[in-house]
């Protein structure tokens, strides 16, 4: 029998990258899967790439009165026409107002798949208005999934569970990495060719980073790191740009700095780069990372939540606390000295996102709760 799934997710961004795949696996299992997101190519796209039907409903990331009103009233009438067996909602916005209105018309099963804290890196009353929004989506759900065991302890250290139990599909991750696929066209890359285009030297150990260029993801620590390491190294910066404090520092970088802007051809970049470089204050579970590994790239990551989970610190690459510049330069110093350590990282790390992380695995899983049954793989945090 088919059943209906209604995802929710804010931005077409997070269907295109954190839903990769799955979508598609679900409907070829079974599912008639619709998405409700803000409207976009980015939507449409994943729409024709997995083969769901798309809802658009405007919603805002920002605190919005009247625009939330608006799209809870959207979300109410969708789900009235739709009446799905489940919803299955992340990122806050969406997750927050498809939970509301799921609990309102009673959808019997509400899946809430928790990707991040933002509370994490807030404070005063913001921090209290995110807790009270997690707080509510957690209480309105039948089902909370962590993607990271990390993220799950957080959940309990805030108090944001009560007596729900949150758990954790395999070794966890939003959505697993097809780590053939990425090591395939990684693969294809000519890095001598790739660096040149890019201005890098041949010769240069290449630092990399891939995601938005902003503080909330420590990239002031990870410019001073790159800048203290005795072994100057260079740096590719993959992702959109969207502050100009730091694009004013980039310009005064003492050491060379290409930055591509955000493409959906990433795995590409990893062909020029020696390790990946992750300073993020907070995470659920970084994606990039897994990705790196299956291109064969050690990371050098924080010790913050969920990104603590990526890296097999001294084994697929080196964890550093968060916020340490000089914890940055001194890995970066120990994997230029060291080049036969820096690949063996990197092999470990690729072992690892192939073994560990097949993206079936936490498709089953997420399929599995959405129907109520148990699973080998979904254990309790």
């Amino acid at each position: 029998m088919q059943r209906t799934v209604l995802y929710g997710v804010t931005a077409g961004t997070s269907v295109q990258t954190l839903l990769r795949g799955q979508l598609a696996w679900l409907g070829a299992h079974g599912w008639q899967v619709h998405v409700a997101c803000a409207p976009g190519d980015a939507l449409d796209a994943a729409a024709d790439r997995e083969g769901f039907t798309p809802h658009p409903v405007r919603m805002s990331r920002s605190m919005d009165p009247l625009a939330d009103l608006a799209a809870l009233v959207a979300w109410l009438r969708l789900l009235r026409r739709l009446r799905p067996e489940v919803t299955n909602v992340s990122t806050p916005k969406a997750a927050l107002l498809g939970s509301v209105a799921a609990w309102v018309l009673r959808v019997p099963r509400r899946v809430y798949v928790v990707r991040g804290l933002r509370l994490e890196g807030a404070s005063g009353p913001a921090r209290t208005l995110l807790w009270l929004a997690e707080r509510l989506t957690i209480a309105l759900s039948t089902d909370v999934l962590v993607v990271s065991r990390s993220l799950g302890h957080a959940l309990h250290t805030h108090r944001l569970l009560g007596r729900r139990p949150a758990r954790l599909i395999g070794d966890g991750s939003s959505n697993g990495v097809d780590a053939a696929a990425v090591a395939r066209r990684t693969a294809a890359g000519d890095r001598s060719a790739l660096r040149e285009r890019l201005g890098l030297a041949e010769d240069a150990f290449v630092v990399g980073y891939v995601g938005r260029l902003v503080a909330d993801k420590g990239i002031d620590t990870l410019l001073a790191g790159v800048a203290a390491a005795r072994t100057r190294p260079a740096l590719l910066l993959v992702g959109s740009l969207d502050e100009p404090a730091i694009a004013a520092t980039l310009e005064t970088s003492v050491v060379p700095v290409a930055h591509v802007p955000w493409t959906d051809d990433v795995w590409t970049y990893y062909a020029a780069m020696d390790v990946l470089c992750l300073p993020t204050l907070r995470e659920g579970f970084p994606n990039v990372v897994l990705e790196a590994a299956a291109a064969g790239i050690p990371s050098i990551a924080t010790d913050a939540t969920g990104a603590v989970d990526a890296v097999v610190d001294g084994v697929t690459g080196i964890t550093v606390p968060v916020g340490d510049a000089d914890g940055i330069a001194a890995a970066i110093d120990r994997l230029t000295a060291d080049p036969d350590e820096c690949v063996r990282m990197g092999e470990a790390a690729r072992r690892r996102a192939a073994r560990d992380f097949p993206p079936e695995r936490i498709w089953a899983g997420v399929s599995a709760t959405m129907l109520g049954e148990a699973d080998r793989d979904i254990r309790p945090i």
